[in-house]
């Protein structure tokens, strides 16, 4: 069941300066960069002072690697991560094995960083699909991931008494 995006999250936190980071599978690029183009637009019209950083790897496969070293490494400190993908099932079990595995490690990996870990790897059963989910506006999961993350971190401020 597709459905329309939710609202557009009210932050108290738009003079704040916030770095998102996006970690972005190449595989499926016009899909992938339709999800990361909504993402951008959507916290720049909610955010404008943040920074968004965004980081290429060569699959789904290969996001939570990129994920858990972000967490772990002094490149800045990105107070939500959202990681895109476009998972496309074929006639083998493949591409659940992927997504499952996709799917279990971003939550392991946000849990034991104590950051937002947005998932926004989508699996599609066919292109028509994706499409509409990473192409169309009104229903762009890009959109609706930037909505989460921009949200999951002002709750995280409030929960723990940060200052915006």
């Amino acid at each position: 069941m597709l459905r329309i995006l939710p609202a557009r999250p009210r932050t108290n936190v738009v003079g704040a300066k916030h770095q998102f980071a996006f970690v972005a599978s190449q595989y499926n690029p016009e899909l992938v960069q339709g999800l990361v183009n909504g993402a951008a637009a959507e916290i720049n019209a909610s955010m404008p002072a943040a920074t968004l950083v965004l980081h290429q790897v060569p699959g789904a496969f290969e996001i939570p690697l990129a994920v858990q070293e972000l967490t772990r490494s002094n490149q800045g400190v990105n107070h939500a991560i959202i990681a895109f993908g476009v998972v496309l099932q074929g006639q083998t079990f493949h591409a659940e094995l992927v997504a499952r595995a996709v799917t279990d490690a971003l939550m392991r990996i946000g849990l034991e960083a104590r950051i937002p870990v947005v998932h926004c790897v989508l699996h599609c059963d066919t292109i028509e699909q994706a499409r509409v989910r990473c192409l169309e506006e009104g229903t762009n999961r890009g959109v609706e991931g930037a909505r989460a993350a921009m949200q999951m971190v002002q709750m995280m401020e409030e929960m723990r008494g940060v200052q915006s």
